[in-house]
């Protein structure tokens, strides 16, 4: 039963007004603050690190989507310091293979102690951090936050590991995801983020934002009326910065070098065209035709990328790129002191000669996207020979991003190489890319605004409301209802 108040004439009428405005507040998309207030933070921290690291212990529940070099791990450092003084419970932090390590030096440039665990066994208090692979060795309901260094691991609508993550951390207080690339080019994708902070579900938000592209009910868009508060909701528990300047701040430091990228196109074998029944090469089309093109013309394009890696002085570090495991096999055969990291390979083996690259013991190495584009800082290499491309917009970014990043002092050179009768991947590719630079173009300039008064001082966004003309009531108002 609801009782609905009985209005009189003057006051009453105010009062009508005020209570349907807070009515209208509470049906604003605006996410409450869960966090605390910090208001000293590590001075080691860049001016717009500090901001960005308060806001989110504000939230208690954030994203940070800050591009690659801008410091998210700095951030998340000490962000989960400040909370474990805060509530005295051990933080996990999960993040890509080899980068455990990578994250655990970052802490020593802050003081801080960061463990670097194989198993539960080893969580020490304070700050502990585990691969992804090894969540399932750990308890997590032990933990009072969590932190997901590369976040993207949740967009996979059906992943195992993004099941287990969500079904791990349902109940942990505090959560803070870092991302380069919120969503490269679908916003549909920052849903899963949303649901794992447990802010809104994946079906709530396309509900909520979203409407199906024509006859096609697999195709979702933004509404055209909903983008404002699309991205104003977006702004309440994440922040979005290309560069300091985003957000208003000095961006001297964070100059990238310039970057090229060459396009080589190799010929289709002429079986191929054979096969095809045509006097010339045919783009192919299906995923299963664009399977059988890049097995076709693996040859020609390991011989091209082992021409341009072998040409480089043996001292010079380049990262080869492939798809499949012909590829890297072949490529390891082709190019001068290659050491390969596969799938198949133990975790020890993908670590040990990650962090050699990493750290200058081998010049050249031979691996996919999926395994070393994500988490690695790689600015001592400024070479990129990508054998092939994916559909995949996200892994030609990561992985390119992994030397072309904010502290590269170098010119970052990529050579992408493709069969003819690739065009339609090359031309996907490009499209996504248009709509990744889209789409941040949109975060950036719908959150900008939202973000400078949420980095301010957190509170819920509403609308003043003054009347300026008495309100005529009709008279069932003036009766009550039980």
């Amino acid at each position: 039963m609801v009782a609905y108040r009985r209005y009189t004439k003057g006051k009453g009428i105010a009062l009508m007004v005020a209570d349907y405005q807070a009515f209208l507040d509470t049906k604003r998309l605006i996410v409450r603050p869960s966090g605390f207030e910090q208001d000293a933070v590590s001075a080691d921290l860049f001016d717009y690190q500090q901001v960005v690291t308060r806001w989110a212990l504000r939230k208690g529940k954030a994203c940070l989507f800050l591009d690659t070099g801008l410091g998210k791990s700095a951030c998340f450092l000490e962000w989960g310091r400040r909370v474990y003084e805060h509530t005295g419970r051990d933080v996990l932090i999960l993040a890509p293979l080899a980068v455990s390590h990578q994250i655990a030096r970052e802490g020593e440039k802050f003081g801080m102690r960061v463990t670097v665990c194989r198993d539960h066994a080893d969580v020490q208090p304070g700050m502990n951090v585990t691969n992804y692979e090894r969540l399932h060795r750990f308890d997590a309901s032990q933990f009072g936050a969590v932190i997901l260094d590369e976040g993207s691991i949740l967009k996979s609508r059906d992943g195992k590991t993004r099941s287990q993550i969500l079904e791990a951390f349902a109940q942990t207080p505090y959560k803070l995801v870092a991302t380069a690339t919120p969503s490269p080019n679908d916003q549909m994708e920052l849903g899963t983020y949303a649901e794992f902070l447990g802010i809104m579900s994946y079906s709530e938000m396309l509900a909520t934002f979203f409407c199906h592209d024509g006859g096609d009910t697999s195709v979702w868009r933004l509404k055209g009326h909903a983008e404002k508060d699309f991205y104003r909701w977006l702004a309440s528990w994440a922040v979005a910065m290309r560069s300091p300047a985003d957000l208003g701040f000095d961006a001297t430091r964070h100059t990238l070098p310039p970057k090229i990228r060459h396009q080589i196109t190799v010929e289709a074998d002429d079986e191929i065209i054979r096969r095809q029944g045509a006097l010339f090469a045919m783009e192919a089309q299906t995923l299963i035709e664009r399977r059988t093109a890049r097995k076709a013309s693996l040859p020609e394009r390991v011989a091209a990328a082992a021409a341009i890696v072998n040409a480089l002085p043996p001292d010079e570090k380049c990262i080869i790129w492939c798809n499949l495991n012909a590829e890297g096999d072949a490529l390891k055969a082709a190019i001068n002191g290659a050491v390969q990291v596969a799938g198949a390979d133990t975790p020890e083996h993908k670590e040990s000669s990650l962090l050699g690259f990493a750290h200058g013991n081998l010049n050249r190495l031979v691996s996919k996207p999926s395994i070393a584009g994500f988490g690695l800082n790689l600015q001592s290499c400024h070479y990129n020979v990508f054998v092939g491309l994916s559909d995949s917009f996200e892994e030609l970014y990561q992985a390119e991003r992994r030397t072309w990043r904010f502290g590269q002092q170098s010119q970052v050179e990529t050579w992408v190489i493709t069969s003819e009768l690739e065009g339609a991947v090359v031309r996907n590719i490009e499209r996504k890319e248009a709509q990744h630079h889209a789409l941040m173009d949109g975060l950036v300039a719908h959150m900008r605004a939202g973000m400078r008064d949420e980095l301010g001082a957190t509170g819920r966004q509403s609308v003043d409301y003054a009347a300026s003309k008495r309100m005529k009531v009709p008279a069932w108002v003036y009766s009550e209802v039980a």
